[in-house]
């Protein structure tokens, strides 16, 4: 059994003089998990959003490290079963749906 216990994503994008730094972090807890987004533009002070999930919201959930392992064993098997869907996060710490 596979369960993320925490995982940090970080992404920066360098505009000129302008630049944009997101960071996630998701952490699991005893009553589900919190994802917290970092939000940085240029010299402001960062943004921050936390949101909190049960482990029933979450159950199934495919986090983005999950997710690119899960495609490395579709490729290999060359095929998708039907219907694959899984709750996943969206880059705005939301839950959403996932499919393949």
């Amino acid at each position: 059994r596979l369960e993320t216990l925490e995982q940090e994503e970080q992404e920066r994008l360098e505009l000129r003089a302008h630049p944009v730094e997101r960071r996630t972090h998701m952490v699991s807890h005893q009553h589900g998990m919190t994802v917290t987004k970092t939000l940085r533009e240029g010299e402001a002070e960062p943004q921050c959003q936390s949101f909190s999930y049960s482990w029933a919201e979450l159950r199934g959930l495919l986090p983005e490290g999950a997710s690119l392992l899960l495609l490395r064993v579709l490729a290999c098997r060359q095929a998708v079963p039907p219907g694959l869907l899984f709750p996943a996060i969206d880059s705005e710490g939301h839950l959403c749906t996932s499919s393949y």
